[in-house]
């Protein structure tokens, strides 16, 4: 990892200093559609230092929802309901979560290693019905656009405050 890998927001708690490292990169829960719930979601968690006045640093890790629908044509962002990348910040340090994401998160090595990682996973997974083959293959195609999601798919998403549903 090079410096300039690296990403520095500046919010009121402190400098939020992000690295290029695979385990700084957490994927916490990855949903396929279902009858109910009509989406695909991945669950990322970024951990980072929070540099303050009067004290070295502070490790933190939180998290948020990339969304998107069955056909991959829209794309959401979401809150979670704790450890939120996106809480206690006011609408300009949000805004900068937003292109922190856009510009940075998704073009780093780390946020795509775990991406493969993680197709490589589900293609060796044991299905036993063509249910499970499906929802295999969609899961594996939904990771693959997050590969090829672009900065201004992410600032023109939303950022939903509240999940539609709990987990």
């Amino acid at each position: 990892m090079n410096v300039k890998d690296a990403k520095i927001i500046s919010t009121q708690n402190g400098l939020e200093t992000y690295l290029d490292v695979v385990k700084s990169i957490d994927v916490k829960d990855l949903h396929y559609p279902t009858e109910t719930e009509l989406f695909y979601e991945i669950t990322v968690g970024i951990e980072y230092f929070l540099l303050k006045e009067e004290r070295y640093y502070d490790s933190r890790k939180n998290y948020f929802r990339i969304r998107m629908d069955t056909d991959f044509g829209s794309l959401t962002l979401a809150e979670t309901k704790t450890e939120s990348l996106f809480a206690v910040k006011n609408e300009g340090e949000k805004d900068a979560t937003k292109e922190l994401i856009g510009d940075w998160l998704i073009k780093t090595q780390a946020f795509k290693q775990v991406i493969n990682e993680l197709i490589v996973q589900k293609k060796t997974e044991d299905v036993q019905t063509e249910g499970d083959i499906q929802s295999v293959l969609g899961t594996i195609r939904f990771l693959e656009k997050l590969l090829e999601i672009e900065a201004e798919d992410i600032l023109r998403a939303t950022v939903e405050r509240e999940p539609e549903y709990v987990h």
